[in-house]
């Protein structure tokens, strides 16, 4: 065997080595370790921050779910649930294939225009509906009192969380709908309002999953 097909081998078997190596180091051990201190440190982000009730999984603290009524006969579009709080309009790109059992919708948002007649039309028919809605006998909702998040999707067109004064203008409905004092639901949507990330990101919210699992043990518990 001459020298050049035995540097040809040497090389050959270097780069086999060294394929093997960075194989085992960034494709087994790399990803273990990161997996590991995920697991570690940051257990519930790492698993999809996921919600529970009476010790079942029920959901994820990051996306959206729709609480509605099944769909009666003739039906397109289903109609709230009112008893339950209600979560932004979710305006994403299209019906979800996936994940059937939440019929999410896929993450996006409508792309459109603040000047779009069709946009516009959205946000007055949601802002008419917010407020039939949430208007119940001894308390009427006012346009004035509807915020943005109310009538408006966020551009994931999933956002887990509304603001809460939201939440505030739908705690009548839900105490009516539920048999439940005011008082009682209002303390409930002070309780799970979260204030700005480290006291100046973002904005204040309420998740809107965390909070109708507190109204349903709110409701079983009720005397």
């Amino acid at each position: 065997m001459n020298n050049s097909v035995m540097n040809t081998t040497r090389l050959l078997w270097a780069g086999l080595r060294a394929l093997l190596v960075l194989t085992l180091v960034t494709g087994v051990i790399y990803p273990l370790v990161i997996t590991g201190i995920a697991q570690g440190l940051f257990h519930d982000k790492a698993n999809g921050s996921e919600i529970k009730s009476d010790g079942k999984v029920v959901g994820s603290s990051l996306i959206g779910q729709s609480y509605n009524l099944p769909l009666k006969k003739g039906q397109e579009t289903p109609e709230p649930d009112l008893k339950w709080f209600q979560g932004r309009p979710a305006n994403g790109l299209g019906s979800n294939s996936v994940n059937t059992r939440y019929k999410l919708l896929l993450s996006g948002a409508t792309n459109l225009s603040a000047d779009s007649k069709d946009l516009i039309q959205q946000v007055k028919d949601a802002k008419a509906a917010v407020i039939k809605d949430n208007s119940v006998p001894g308390w009427t909702v006012r346009p004035s009192e509807v915020p943005a998040d109310a009538v408006t999707s966020s551009g994931s067109g999933l956002d887990p969380n509304i603001s809460p004064a939201y939440a505030e203008i739908q705690a009548h409905r839900v105490a009516t709908e539920n048999g439940l004092p005011v008082a009682r639901v209002e303390k409930l949507v002070k309780d799970h309002t979260q204030g700005r990330t480290l006291g100046f990101m973002g904005e204040p919210r309420v998740n809107v999953l965390e909070l109708n699992i507190a109204l349903k043990d709110l409701v079983a518990n009720r005397s």
